[in-house]
């Protein structure tokens, strides 16, 4: 069995250990330590590790995660290499597992944890389809919800970004729509995916939202965050939105309500929650857990530190007013990696994710990716082959203090 730093596997509890509905009231949060967590982390190096089959994970980034009725996790990655890691040296010399130019790399995938905690097998993969030429989805965060609303069939639903083929400082894809897609269960067959938002028609590709990178349930609503990505322009960081779905309603696009500075709205132009363009903001990709009555929300620093630091805001309610940034902590790199020849940052990390279905009491489980930074996308690509350990989720365990 997998032993998690922070609690055994599959113990649902909030981060400080209260209960959601009638925990203590809302107060200044922060983090208060943060422990690396090799066992989880080691979980899926040896699994990426692992040749006995060459149609399984080898590596991805935009680590989600989401419990299963059972007790089984399924873990969502986007971006996802295939084929078969080979053992040190690499080709380089290098003490490093490493990975053939040569092997697959499809959009999305799915690594089923069964109830022991064991990483058990990579579903089809890609899990969902592209839409069109030129066109992918990346799964984000994902929950199991009623069919409809008030019914007693759950089904599993994960919400996708898709994004298209872009040039210049879209070598990762322009934003284009938020989408939900509807799985069976428990055998996790896709049924259909329902386009919710379409933003093909903003014309600025740095402010088109998307939303689904976290959710959070509170009462009979579930709040969905997403945000923009500032990559493209001088502004260092993104700003925050959020959207709220009635229990059982994330595939109704009509159903979707959207904050517009004073409530929530069908219609109208949404407002974001966080960020100034400065030193307040999110990266493309952040994370919001409740605990107690406060929400927190994890997400890369803004500025210089951004690729160094993860920093954290508290607030009363999703839509703000966010207090903060306050310095969470440094998520480490693996070994002999942190310099490029010339001694600047060469990888980094990225995506900060909370995994409650594997966290327990008084704690929290986050994971991060990590990458090798280069504006051409072959270039970064050959170092993560060469070094496997570069292009797969990380693990921390991280512990909360209250002012108050």
């Amino acid at each position: 069995m997998l032993a998690l730093a922070c609690a055994a596997v599959f113990l649902t509890a909030l981060p400080d250990g209260d209960d959601e509905e009638s925990g203590p009231a809302c107060a200044a949060t922060t983090v208060r330590s943060a422990t690396a967590d090799a066992r989880l982390t080691g979980a899926f190096g040896s699994y990426g590790d692992d040749g006995a089959r060459t149609d399984d994970w080898t590596g991805g980034d935009g680590t989600h995660s989401v419990r299963l009725p059972g007790g089984r996790v399924l873990w969502l990655f986007s971006d996802t290499f295939l084929g078969r890691v080979n053992p040190p040296p690499n080709p380089q010399g290098q003490p490093h597992a490493w990975r053939d130019g040569s092997a697959p790399m499809v959009r999305n995938s799915g690594v089923v944890m069964d109830r022991s905690g064991s990483l058990e097998r990579t579903l089809r993969t890609p899990l969902f389809a592209d839409p069109a030429p030129g066109q992918w989805r990346w799964p984000v965060a994902a929950k199991v919800e009623p069919r409809l609303p008030g019914g007693d069939e759950d089904v599993l639903r994960v919400l996708l970004w898709t994004r298209a083929t872009g040039t210049g400082p879209w070598i990762y894809g322009v934003p284009a729509a938020t989408e939900v897609a509807t799985l069976s269960l428990p055998d996790l067959r896709v049924e259909g995916i329902t386009q919710i938002s379409d933003q093909r028609g903003v014309p600025d590709p740095a402010r088109r939202v998307l939303y689904g990178t976290t959710t959070v349930d509170e009462g009979e609503w579930t709040y969905v965050f997403g945000g923009t990505d500032a990559q493209a322009n001088a502004r260092p960081t993104s700003h925050a939105y959020v959207a709220r779905v009635p229990r059982g309603g994330l595939a109704d696009p009509a159903a979707w309500e959207y904050w517009n500075g004073s409530g929530f709205s069908r219609t109208g132009e949404p407002r974001p929650v966080l960020g100034n363009g400065d030193r307040k903001g999110v990266g493309s990709a952040f994370t919001v857990v409740r605990t107690g009555g406060t929400y927190v929300l994890l997400t890369m620093a803004a500025g210089a530190e951004g690729l160094a630091q993860v920093t954290s805001y508290w607030s009363c309610s999703p839509t703000g007013p966010w207090h903060g940034p306050a310095r969470a902590f440094a998520p480490p790199l693996p070994k002999d990696t942190a310099d490029g020849p010339s001694g600047t940052a060469a990888a980094a990390p990225y995506n900060p994710q909370a995994h409650p279905a594997v966290s327990g009491p008084g704690c929290l489980v986050v994971s991060y990716d990590v990458n090798w930074l280069d504006p051409t996308a072959t270039n970064a690509q050959a170092h993560i082959n060469r070094n496997v350990e570069l292009y797969r989720p990380r693990f921390v365990s991280l512990r909360f203090a209250r002012e108050g």
